[in-house]
């Protein structure tokens, strides 16, 4: 990344002395598009939205600030994409895994999915919990999404049990927040191990749905 100012560039060229410089590669359009958001996902993850500059972006990628705006409109478009992404990618992982038919069986491979994706996909993880503009908001999308997934399992298990299905949405929401905050706090902690955490989570979850009361009352 560069240090200095743009214009001592101009003014080493004037002279004739050649600064060395990270050479521009050829790209595609879709590969040049690629690249940004490679770079633009590895420096948002690292400093967060508010921190990262398209100046900064554009140095990274070696191109000019115009190209950037090109292919994203801006850093808010950008981003926006990088968001989309890891969504979508970890939504489909999470649905992906849910291949049993028993209660505890789709808690423990949702859980490890999730899991999996915050290990493997650390930077992904990290731009969807960090604070984000109010076009882009990953996280908060995130758990509506997985909880709309997980509210449909619930209320067939209601039914089965005799609760009121109406409730599910609810539960949803208790379940998928529990879950996606403690892999928010792993995420830096690393300890346990992964599958230790699952575990305990799986335990806690799946221990109060077993013993769940139909109509609870505070005492």
């Amino acid at each position: 990344m560069s240090s200095w100012p743009p214009d001592l560039d101009e003014q080493y060229a004037a002279v004739g002395d050649a600064r060395p410089r990270r050479p521009r590669v050829r790209m595609s359009g879709r590969q040049r598009r690629e690249q940004l958001i490679g770079v633009g996902r590895h420096l948002f993850a690292q400093k967060g939205y508010a921190a990262v500059s398209v100046e900064e972006i554009a140095s990274e990628a070696a191109v000019s600030k115009p190209v950037v705006y090109e292919h994203f409109g801006g850093k808010e478009g950008l981003y926006a994409v990088i968001v989309d992404r890891e969504m979508n990618r970890l939504l489909t992982s999470i649905s992906d895994s849910l291949t049993g038919d028993h209660p505890r069986q789709l808690l423990t491979q949702a859980g490890t999915a999730l899991f999996d994706y915050i290990e493997n996909e650390a930077d992904g993880f990290r731009i969807l919990v960090r604070d984000s503009p109010a076009s882009a908001s990953g996280f908060d999308s995130l758990i509506l999404e997985v909880a709309v997934r997980v509210d449909h399992v619930l209320a067939t298990q209601f039914r089965a049990r005799g609760i009121n299905p109406k409730l599910s949405t609810m539960y949803a929401q208790m379940l998928v927040g529990m879950v996606a905050h403690t892999g928010q706090w792993w995420l830096d902690a690393r300890k346990p191990k992964k599958k230790e955490v699952v575990a305990h989570l799986v335990n806690l979850a799946w221990n109060g749905l077993a013993h769940l009361e139909a109509k609870p009352e505070l005492p």
